[in-house]
């Protein structure tokens, strides 16, 4: 039975990476084919899939969807984790998607540990342990490698791009460590869903879901739904089935499939070119990854959803 729900647990976190991977190439589709702008795609993302998160919480009668409301202090917390972390984590990914590919844009996001590891020692005021100096080594030189592809007066991808994608490294530090406080109190689905209600409210505010843009056909259709459905809401869930399964060191070292999907489906679809020196550096910062996760863990607890 233990084996079972092993097996089970390492399916869900490999199968939830894939999907988040493969909803980035799928944004990229709507964005270079349908004309679609990154606003109006988060707008939507978010309010349905919290919605439908809190509707299933309340099914399960979960208490922690009324109860996080109840204390003033948590609250407000909720609301600032909602907008500087879901809000902005979703915005600065899909945008650097639009001013790249789905690809660069996964793999740079993924540099956000490097982030963790230097809060973490500034937190703790002691210099990075000598695998943490490695990693962030390996980070800048992943990073590097992809934007330059090693010659120093180039640039691979446009600086638009290039900052887009530090930013959302930084909202997915912010990301995993704001809600740690309450993580401890909260299950994560009353989290993450009304982050995501609240955030995609904030979000209506820019751009209204009812202002549709972009070319709509049967793909455009398709293609939204699976993003919001089976990119967004399904693999959330999933991956809380993961963390419970396995637990969450494990179940974050396997999302590292999600750049490796997303990097693989715009090859393969949208035929992005993928230098070799794009796979050496997207290996510097899967290696990167590696190499945190056992040290973050130490301190966070797993906000990976």
């Amino acid at each position: 039975m233990q084996s079972n729900k092993k097996i089970l647990g390492f399916a869900s976190a490999i199968f939830a990476a894939m999907l988040w991977g493969v909803s980035g190439a799928f944004a990229q589709f709507l964005f270079r084919e349908k004309e679609f702008n990154a606003e109006w795609l988060v707008t939507v993302r978010l309010l349905i899939s919290g919605v439908l998160m809190l509707i299933f919480g309340l099914l399960q009668k979960n208490p922690d969807i009324k109860k996080i409301w109840k204390d003033r202090k948590d609250a407000i917390q909720l609301v600032v984790f909602s907008i500087l972390g879901m809000l902005t984590v979703q915005y600065t990914y899909f945008v650097t998607i639009l001013h790249s590919n789905a690809a660069t844009a996964t793999v740079l996001q993924y540099t956000g540990p490097v982030f963790i590891a230097i809060y973490i020692a500034l937190r703790l005021k002691k210099w990075p342990k000598p695998i943490e100096i490695l990693a962030i080594g390996l980070a800048m030189l992943g990073t590097f490698l992809l934007v330059t592809h090693g010659n120093i007066s180039t640039l691979n991808i446009t600086p638009t791009a290039l900052i887009w994608g530090i930013a959302s490294a930084i909202a997915l530090a912010a990301y995993t460590i704001m809600p740690v406080h309450l993580l401890d109190r909260y299950s994560p689905i009353a989290i993450i869903g009304w982050s995501m209600l609240i955030a995609g409210i904030a979000m209506s505010i820019i751009h209204p879901p009812h202002r549709l843009v972009g070319i709509w056909d049967g793909e455009t259709y398709a293609t939204v739904a699976f993003i919001v459905f089976l990119g967004t809401l399904i693999p959330f869930y999933i991956f809380l089935t993961a963390i419970k399964n396995i637990g969450p060191q494990r179940a974050s070292l396997l999302a590292c499939a999600e750049p490796l999907s997303a990097t693989f489906i715009a090859i393969t679809y949208f035929g992005v070119e993928f230098h070799y020196m794009d796979w050496i550096g997207s290996l510097c910062i899967i290696t990167t990854i590696l190499l945190l996760t056992k040290i973050k863990k130490k301190i966070l607890p797993e906000p990976e959803l």
